[in-house]
């Protein structure tokens, strides 16, 4: 299984405002990141980007996709297809069927995998934007990996994504 790590940032490292918001992230990057998930087939997540995500109209392009959320403690999912796990490897462990598995944020989890070395590879697609303030890519955790750039493209006039492998 090969787990990556997708998430949209702005030019400062930031995935969302501090109350929460994204909506400074394009179409062409939700489409870019929808692809990738449907793709998969399956997705986690942490429990306050469920709520953000759920939200989105958008959302209805994941009615396939198994999603696994990550809490501390259980609640009630909008969906059957949708699950709870209580840690990385709990999710990685109700996805292990699947060859490829999304992880995209919040900025805890995204620390949690890292810490536990369970990314393999990471895409990143840059907004032409800098937050004053928000929620990091990484949050609240002591790790430190190494990267290997393996291809970037320019997904609009304005962004670009970075895909790197994790090394190990």
């Amino acid at each position: 299984m090969k787990v990556i790590l997708y998430m949209a940032i702005s030019l400062n490292g930031m995935i969302a405002k501090s109350d929460d918001n994204t909506s400074w992230i394009s179409k062409e990057e939700w489409d870019s990141y929808s692809l990738a998930v449907r793709n998969a087939g399956c997705l986690i997540v942490g429990h306050r980007t469920y709520g953000i995500l759920t939200k989105q109209p958008e959302f209805s392009e994941f009615k396939d996709v198994k999603l696994v959320v990550v809490a501390q403690e259980n609640f009630q999912t909008l969906a059957p297809n949708h699950l709870v796990a209580h840690s990385p490897k709990e999710a990685l462990e109700i996805l292990k069927d699947f060859e490829k598995v999304v992880v995209a944020g919040g900025g805890a989890l995204n620390a949690s995998f890292a810490e536990e070395n369970l990314i393999d590879e990471i895409f990143i697609d840059i907004e032409p934007i800098i937050l004053g303030q928000g929620i990091p890519l990484f949050r609240d955790k002591n790790f430190e990996r190494n990267l290997k750039l393996v291809g970037q493209k320019k997904i609009s006039e304005s962004e670009i994504q970075l895909h790197y492998e994790v090394l190990k």
